[in-house]
């Protein structure tokens, strides 16, 4: 893999906390993302769209996270998160795209799986709370073309890699009553490639239970050898999740 030119300065993580929790506490959430998907796939010379020629779908997705934050200086607080994208879709291709001719009519596969490890500070932690960190994402992509009247004719474009971004979050809360608003996103560039994942959202919480409503925005301009995705996933979302 290319090396990074990663523009985050080493600051982030060496800057001490200016609030930390007062108690360890414990959250969890689980959400639906329902996203449509834009843009295009390649492998050395050959193009392809993943909306207009291969009519991507979404399948479904999984959305999960879980955090722990900590009374403890100096220490960040530590977040995880996984997100898998599938789609499928039939279409017919412009031209032809690596082993498949032009004109042909295809059914695709599109799988994007992300597991985040965010490290973070508590920059502010009142009704205006801002947390500032770094995430390690370990992303991985695959899209599978195959042509409709000639099995043998699959073509495969694939991308992985661990990248470190920038980790941002903010949310403003409406005192007594459980109202807030707020978004978070990571974000890299480096060597002409990039990385955003960003959300804003509605929030109500009632004794436990959080309950998150939103839009959520995933684009990725990547390429791995002479494989490359430059796709944007967006779409609104629904969370449930509990806190401790």
């Amino acid at each position: 893999m290319r090396k990074l030119t990663l523009a985050l300065g080493s600051s982030l993580i060496l800057a001490a906390p200016f609030a930390q929790a007062d108690i360890v506490g414990l959250g969890a959430s689980v959400s639906y993302w329902d996203s449509d998907s834009s843009g295009t796939a390649s492998s050395g010379n050959s193009l392809v769209g993943v909306d207009n020629e291969l009519n991507m779908k979404n399948d479904g997705n999984a959305n999960a996270s879980i955090y722990l934050e900590h009374p403890v200086p100096i220490l960040p607080n530590v977040r995880l998160a996984y997100t898998l994208i599938q789609e499928s879709g039939r279409g017919t291709l412009t031209n032809s795209y690596i082993d498949i001719d032009e004109g042909a009519s295809v059914q695709s596969d599109l799988d994007l799986e992300q597991l985040d490890l965010t490290l973070y500070y508590e920059i502010l932690d009142n009704w205006v709370n801002l947390d500032l960190g770094v995430t390690v994402r370990d992303f991985s992509g695959e899209l599978l073309v195959q042509n409709v009247a000639n099995a043998s004719q699959v073509s495969r474009t694939e991308a992985d890699g661990v990248l470190p971004m920038g980790y941002l979050a903010a949310r403003f809360d409406l005192p007594l009553t459980g109202v807030a608003v707020g978004a978070e996103g990571n974000y890299i560039a480096f060597d002409g490639d990039s990385m955003r994942d960003f959300n804003v959202y509605g929030q109500y919480s009632i004794s436990l239970l959080q309950v998150r409503a939103g839009y959520r925005q995933l684009a990725i301009d990547y390429e791995d050898g002479s494989d490359a995705f430059d796709v944007k996933i967006d779409g609104p979302f629904v969370s449930a999740g509990v806190v401790f």
